[in-house]
């Protein structure tokens, strides 16, 4: 069973919530290969982890209002997608999902508009559902945003750093994945009048989820094949990012020589044997103990809040992350 059905969450209405914001925008004009673009874009899927995460937070307050929290679910998945259509151009990644990226299909140029149409599109379009200056509480699609353009900068600050500390990866990590998660948690219930303090709660959660998919998605670099990512296993390595796996490994001298010398001009048939030694070494399984360790953090959360129904739908979510290999 998916984790949208175990949730109870309709995606359906998510996905139609998002192609009646690109349909019903005046600036974009109907037919046009922006619209196309974005359509496509939304139609591509996904897993839509961060409307679920609205969904659920907002069961944590008592004030729900259904077509709001849509809304934000909605704005969720934008700035998510958003962050993916620049990754992409920054990782020169001809493929998401096992399918053209969006700027293989119409140029680097349109694709960086239509990220930043999507992230900026949900800032009007929640104007009138989120906070007003002066109320204490920061915008849903300010401090997303803000966050994933900071671990965006920092993927292309620390490309092949090899002296990066497990700080930094951590704080990248944060800013580029748990961040968003977290705050959709959060700002979810929020939305449905929970009060602050639980709120913060299920930011927290929310981090230690995000932080523990973020080194699941990193191990499949070295775990899953090129049929699996839908690109070539080893492309972070190649692409000069530094995750925890490769920190682990770095520990080892013989290994770190060799990783030291990945570099822009690698190819990707020279790190294949790299790719068996850091397999082979013990950096896989420490990264996995982090991973479980972080998800274990969440799970303490969730079971402090047994006080609400909801509580369940946090071990659900804790649940399906321990057991899927994503």
């Amino acid at each position: 069973m998916g984790l949208h059905k175990k949730l109870r969450v309709d995606l359906r209405r998510i996905n139609r919530e998002m192609k009646r914001i690109v349909k019903y925008d005046n600036d974009v004009p109907p037919n046009s290969e922006l619209e196309r673009a974005l359509l496509q874009t939304i139609d591509a899927g996904g897993k839509r982890l961060r409307p679920m995460l609205v969904t659920v937070g907002s069961r944590f307050g008592d004030r729900p209002d259904e077509h709001r929290i849509v809304q934000l679910a909605a704005a969720a998945e934008f700035i998510h997608t958003a962050s993916l259509i620049h990754d992409d151009l920054i990782d020169r990644s001809p493929l998401r999902r096992g399918e053209p990226s969006l700027h293989t299909l119409i140029g680097p140029a349109k694709a960086v508009y239509v990220g930043n149409y999507m992230s900026a599109r949900v800032v009007e379009l929640l104007s009138g559902a989120e906070p007003q200056p002066g109320s204490g509480r920061q915008s849903f699609t300010a401090v997303a945003t803000a966050e994933l353009c900071l671990g965006e900068y920092e993927q292309l600050e620390h490309a092949y750093d090899y002296e990066l500390s497990l700080d930094d990866y951590l704080l990248k990590s944060r800013h580029k994945t748990a961040h968003l998660m977290a705050v959709s948690l959060e700002f979810g219930a929020r939305a449905a009048g929970a009060p602050e303090p639980l709120s913060r709660r299920l930011y927290a959660f929310g981090e230690h989820l995000g932080l523990s998919f973020q080194i699941r998605d990193d191990l499949l670099d070295f775990t899953a094949s090129d049929e699996q990512l839908g690109k070539p296993a080893g492309s972070d390595l190649l692409g000069g990012q530094v995750t925890l796996p490769v920190l682990y490994a770095l520990e080892d001298p013989a290994l770190a020589a060799e990783i030291r010398r990945v570099g822009p001009n690698t190819k990707p048939e020279d790190i294949r044997p790299l790719l068996d030694k850091i397999r082979a070494s013990g950096a896989l399984k420490r990264a996995e103990a982090f991973c479980e360790s972080e998800l274990e953090r969440a799970r303490e959360i969730a079971r402090s809040l047994r006080d609400y129904a909801a509580h369940e739908d946090l071990l659900t979510l804790t649940d399906y992350f321990g057991e899927r290999k994503f």
